[in-house]
């Protein structure tokens, strides 16, 4: 199964080069670079394909819509629907807790753009309110969760956040260690909410004001 593909081939590719076969498709919000690449995937799969998203009718080739405690199967792990609204009103998180099915403590958190490693999703729909509960209700699972979110933002999110707080040294280390990953052409996520609630200003704002103050200075870095 696949999470918000906006590009068919670069997931079909993958798919091609394993020897896989698309059973579903997970999405997120509306948004084209999480959509864009639905269609040509389920004509390539020549047979109906469930597609799970948000359950308010803004995306066409959803046909099964989720809501808030709804569950989705994926293969042998079940997701959990969480509402998320600020990046987009109608935004949806998708989290698979191993130990339902594996005896695992792991976490799964498919967030999209409503927590990122080291930021948060800009607000295009959503009210400053609105991102810092759904942020608070993503930081509600264990501290190993592994956080796939959707875009590899946070060279960027960490030096914003170096020059809004110059003297954390958690910060600080952080940036360095992302800037030395991303030197070797590798990727920093998934990360982990122990991670994030070391270095993540978003996730660690105290309430709605301060969220917004950090929210404003971002959009404007």
């Amino acid at each position: 199964m696949v999470v918000d593909p906006g590009c068919a081939k670069s997931v079909q590719d993958f798919l091609d080069a394993r020897g896989y076969h698309l059973s579903g498709i997970l999405i997120t919000h509306h948004h084209m670079d999480h959509v864009g690449g639905i269609d040509a995937l389920l004509g390539k799969a020549k047979k109906d394909l469930p597609v799970y998203g948000p359950a308010s009718g803004r995306i066409a080739q959803i046909n099964r819509p989720v809501r808030e405690g709804d569950t989705v199967d994926v293969h042998c792990l079940v997701a959990k629907v969480l509402e998320v609204p600020g990046h987009t009103l109608d935004h949806i998180a998708y989290v698979i807790e191993l130990k339902d099915t594996m005896n695992s403590e792991e976490v799964w958190m498919f967030p999209g753009d409503t927590l990122f490693s080291g930021g948060c999703g800009r607000l295009f729909e959503g009210s400053p309110q609105q991102m810092f509960e759904s942020l608070q209700k993503l930081n509600q699972f264990p501290a190993n969760t592994r956080v796939h979110c959707a875009h590899e933002y946070t060279e960027s999110n960490m030096r914003f956040s170096r020059a809004y707080a110059p003297d954390s040294k958690k910060i600080e280390d952080r940036e360095s260690e992302v800037r030395r990953i991303r030197e070797q052409g590798l990727s920093t996520i998934p990360t982990t909410l122990e991670t994030e609630r070391l270095s993540n200003l978003f996730i660690n704002a105290a309430n709605p004001i301060e969220f917004k103050q950090i929210r404003e200075a971002k959009d404007k870095f």
